[in-house]
């Protein structure tokens, strides 16, 4: 499973048909098992290819995702938020918004991987204007929810402040 893990991984730097093939091939081959099923969602959030942000949003429309299940999420969102900063960072905020917008619905259901996905945007000050001013106001959106958990509201109220 690691040579096929690792294989996968290199046709994703380029991607193709080939890439395509290894990702159904893969999934075909491990997907009774779950913990393998979270590196196969992995794989597809930290590849840099353009259309990252679709390809994720796509995937949580997959059978196996389960916003309920933490280990699908920090899989899928969280390596997308916090190690592929290609997609995250994207110029049009796309990468921002969906983060953003699964923090508001992790919330209702997990505050504490919530409120964990929201440390993806602590850094946003390293980032160019228009970035910033991106990742703002997703936080400012964010905070002012209605009904935002304490854990949630407590790592959004310290990212405004920096």
């Amino acid at each position: 499973m690691t040579d096929m893990q690792g294989a996968l991984a290199g046709l994703g730097a380029v991607g193709g048909e080939a890439y395509e093939a290894a990702l159904v091939a893969f999934y075909e081959r491990w997907n009774q098992d779950p913990l393998v099923m979270d590196k196969w969602f992995m794989l597809q959030a930290v590849n840099r290819l353009p259309g990252s942000v679709d390809r994720v949003r796509a995937l949580m429309g997959h059978k196996d995702f389960s916003i309920k299940n933490p280990n699908r999420v920090r899989s899928l969102l969280g390596a997308f938020a916090m190690a592929n900063s290609t997609g995250f960072h994207q110029a049009d905020g796309a990468g921002y918004q969906l983060i953003a917008d699964a923090v508001l619905e992790l919330d209702k259901i997990n505050p504490q991987i919530a409120s964990g996905m929201v440390r993806a945007f602590n850094n946003y000050r390293r980032y160019d204007q228009a970035r910033q001013v991106m990742v703002f106001s997703h936080l400012e959106r964010i905070a002012a929810t209605p009904g935002l958990s304490k854990n949630t509201s407590e790592i959004v109220g310290r990212a405004l402040k920096s």
